[in-house]
């Protein structure tokens, strides 16, 4: 009879998985709350297998099956993993993990796929015994994303397709398995062109040069975007996260590539802007009111005025960045040309500074509308592309404490839904979609924002 440990914080998912083992995997079965208690009882005791959650307080399954590993530890882990937790499955398996298993509504096939796993896994059929296996594991992994994945072989070769990016490209996997040679890259390019997937092991220079935006970029992984060609007309942004796998010996298998359409969740506003910057053409422009020369005296001003003009009425970013920083030099506690600044550093793709910037002028002036909406617009941008929950905290936070100013704010409900949305919490982002649609419905929006043209 195998022995097996369950590890995971919720003692009803150990009743109901231990029950299960027990009577249909015929498996002598012990449980645990902590995986901290688990290590401590794997001094004394050994097991089969060993079946730990992901979210755990104290340490998680991956912290676990590192420590595990650390000590020589070979025994086989499934990792049971949450919905939206698709990356963790990957670091899992690159940290040792023989299988991951994800949770959802149906238990009864996920403890069936459960026994089958445990029986697979001791008896050697695991990740690292060769590479056929190994990427049959990645193929699987592919098919477990929600969203759009593919994968390729060591040699470029495509050998899984999910359903989410058959419909993201409009290509059946039955068209693309088997092939190379960026055959992956026509659907979305029209060519066959160089794909994030070919460029994890190259230099960031190599990565630009083909046209992509690196976001993050460390050992055999890169976060980037790029525009593209859409099937309607125009331009789409896609965002990429292209991931290096090895085998439990530490041998390379394959790459795991992920896409997603952003083109409106980043807004589109912002994009726009960025493409008159790179044509150094003149920016859309906004409406609003505001109140800011009355502070301003002499030079300061002079050199503030020019920055606007020249960010405003021509898009010269570079050229206003300069003009805002000489005021800044004689007037330092100018929040809107900390802002104005930000601005400029935004549409450059300089989002980090971009962020500074803004933070500053926010520290100035924290009741400021139109400053908080910017925060909350750059914090928004840099946790889509991040793919960063708690960056995209941080913009929902900011949002409401504009909310808390000017409830009638519809942008800031909207681009709310928008970060809640990419967060993962659809029941939410229909709340804060249906507050804006009311605002504007029934013309009672009002935004506070400067008027660019009266201050020019």
């Amino acid at each position: 009879m195998l022995s097996v440990l369950i590890i995971d914080d919720e003692t009803e998912v150990l009743n109901v998985t231990r029950q299960f083992l027990e009577r249909f995997g015929e498996m002598k079965v012990i449980t645990s709350t902590s995986a901290k208690e688990s290590l401590t009882l794997l001094n004394t005791q050994t097991f089969d297998a060993i079946i730990v959650d992901y979210d755990m307080p104290e340490i998680n399954g991956i912290e676990f099956l590192k420590i595990l590993r650390s000590k020589g530890d070979s025994t086989p882990v499934i990792i049971f993993t949450g919905v939206g937790r698709e990356y963790a499955a990957i670091e899992a398996l690159n940290n040792g993990a023989n299988f991951y298993l994800k949770k959802g509504e149906e238990i009864q096939p996920q403890l069936r796929e459960m026994v089958h796993m445990i029986r697979r896994a001791v008896e050697g059929k695991i990740v690292g015994k060769g590479i056929g296996t190994s990427q049959k594991i990645l193929s699987d992994a592919v098919h477990f994303f929600s969203e759009p994945a593919f994968a390729i072989d060591r040699d470029g070769k495509i050998i899984a397709w999910n359903k989410g990016m058959a419909d993201l490209s409009g290509v059946a996997a039955a068209d693309v398995l088997g092939k190379k040679d960026h055959a992956y890259a026509v659907a979305f390019f029209g060519s066959k062109v160089p794909f994030l997937a070919d460029m994890v092991f190259e230099d960031e220079a190599v990565i630009r040069k083909n046209r992509y935006s690196v976001i993050a970029k460390e050992d055999g992984m890169i976060t980037a975007w790029i525009k593209a060609p859409a099937k309607e007309g125009g331009e789409r942004v896609l965002w990429m996260k292209a991931k290096a796998l090895y085998d439990g010996r530490g041998i390379f298998v394959g790459i795991i590539q992920a896409i997603r359409d952003i083109t409106h969740t980043i807004g589109t506003d912002l994009l726009l802007q960025e493409e008159k910057a790179e044509k150094g053409e003149k920016p859309a422009t906004p409406a609003g009111q505001g109140k800011m020369f009355d502070r301003l005296l002499g030079r300061s001003k002079s050199y503030y005025q020019e920055g606007l003009r020249l960010y405003y009425r021509e898009g010269k970013y570079e050229e206003a960045i300069a003009a805002f920083d000489k005021a800044l030099e004689i007037e330092p506690s100018h929040a809107f040309a900390w802002h104005d600044r930000g601005i400029c550093l935004r549409a450059l793709e300089r989002n980090e500074e971009a962020l500074a910037s803004i933070t500053k002028a926010l520290e100035l002036a924290p009741s400021e509308e139109e400053i908080l909406f910017t925060c909350g617009e750059t914090l928004q941008k840099l946790g889509i592309l991040r793919d960063d929950s708690k960056i995209l905290s941080a913009a929902v936070d900011t949002y409401n404490q504009l909310l808390d100013k000017n409830p009638a704010n519809a942008a800031a409900w909207n681009n709310m839904g928008i970060c809640v949305q990419a967060m993962g919490r659809d029941d939410l982002s229909r709340q804060y979609f249906e507050r804006a649609k009311d605002l504007r419905r029934y013309n009672k929006e009002k935004i506070r924002k400067r008027n660019l043209d009266t201050l020019v």
